[in-house]
């Protein structure tokens, strides 16, 4: 007998839950708070300006300009942990990365909404590989046309890899979870062709 859950739509991604090990995730999570020049940014939305709830850094190769939420994201430089971290991600993706959004999530009242990364400077089906530092927070997947929902526990060390249509047909978020004290700092590091400019989104 056919099960009905083997018709649900399932994302097309790469899940690495010990990429890192703790010690090292550890280490690499103090580097980065230390040596990367966080801010908060500033969003317009139908209630009038508010900020983003969770700080923001983007850095990358000089062209690799970004925009999304209406935020003109110019990189800076590479940091010495960030560029580590890509060479190591660029391995197990056997893909080339030039950009990286880092979004520190202070305690668990900050969190990150329903979006997809869809502007055109990414592609039509981008290799974004999300790595996670800190205490782990959960991240959601859900289906645009079904609703069928997938969801990770991204603990520290770990490293997702969405990919193929997992950006035209689904959308993703990281939800308020007022339990969780401790920080979380998550890098998706993306190919973003240089100079080109978008509409809204953001990033896991």
């Amino acid at each position: 007998m056919t099960d009905l859950f083997d018709d649900l739509p399932t994302p097309d991604v790469d899940w690495y839950p010990d990429w890192l090990a703790p010690d090292l995730a550890g280490q690499f999570l103090a580097r980065l708070v230390d040596e990367v020049q966080w801010r908060q940014d500033i969003i317009g939305t139908p209630g009038g300006r508010v900020a983003l709830p969770r700080l923001t850094a983007w850095q990358g190769d000089t062209d690799a300009v970004y925009v999304y939420s209406g935020i003109r994201n110019l990189p800076q430089p590479w940091t010495p942990a960030v560029a580590e971290l890509k060479a190591a991600v660029e391995a197990t993706c056997d893909a080339r990365f030039n950009s990286v959004l880092l979004n520190r999530y202070r305690n668990g009242t900050d969190s990150m909404g329903w979006h997809a990364d869809r502007e055109p400077e990414l592609g039509p089906e981008p290799v974004i590989a999300s790595v996670s530092l800190g205490v782990a927070r959960t991240f959601d997947l859900r289906h645009s046309k079904t609703g069928a929902t997938q969801s990770f526990s991204l603990k520290g060390g770990s490293l997702l890899v969405m990919k193929g249509k997992t950006q035209t047909e689904w959308r993703h978020r990281v939800p308020k979870e007022p339990r969780v004290t401790g920080e979380r700092v998550n890098l998706t590091f993306r190919w973003v062709t240089p100079r080109m400019r978008s509409g809204p989104s953001s990033s896991a």
